[in-house]
């Protein structure tokens, strides 16, 4: 089993993963956490709608990863019927850890060990700047709808 990263470890790997992708490290670090939507909209003064959840779930042992808006709940039975799949189960805070060093409350969309199938929320696309955890409860980096699914290579789709 490969040891966790530590906090600063994981929001290093996400500036790291930006800059690999060709996007702008646009990493911001807040003195309060913004673990959840709502606080990181809060502390942003954007819409929870632009916040955008790293959700992690367990597609039959495989971590899967929903970028879903702050504001949707992400209808898992419609997801898996679009991907002609079983059932996606909500995933352990050991699972997330294990797949992605980040803690749940910090996913990023990227930084992870390994990559990560990624599935991204249409809803995100109404938003002209999206914000998306950094790896910590502290840090969230902003990025367009367009260049998160460049760099994600993520599968878009509705997710509610």
């Amino acid at each position: 089993m490969r040891e966790p990263r530590k906090d600063a470890d994981a929001v290093t790997a996400v500036r790291r993963a930006l800059l690999a992708a060709g996007a702008a490290d646009t990493v911001a670090v807040f003195d309060s956490a913004v673990p959840t939507a709502a606080a990181a909209a809060a502390t942003l003064g954007c819409e929870v709608a632009a916040i955008t959840n790293s959700l992690v779930f367990d597609l039959d042992g495989a971590p899967l990863l929903i970028l879903a808006s702050g504001a949707a709940r992400v209808d898992v039975a419609k997801v898996a019927g679009r991907l002609g799949t079983g059932k996606i189960r909500r995933a352990s805070p050991e699972f997330v850890l294990h797949h992605t060093g980040q803690h749940v409350g910090g996913v990023a969309p990227l930084g992870h060990p390994e990559k990560i199938r990624t599935l991204l929320d249409t809803s995100l696309a109404a938003h002209p700047v999206l914000w998306a955890g950094a790896g910590d409860h502290n840090s969230m980096f902003s990025i367009t709808y367009n260049e998160l699914q460049r760099i994600t290579q993520a599968e878009e789709m509705p997710v509610r």
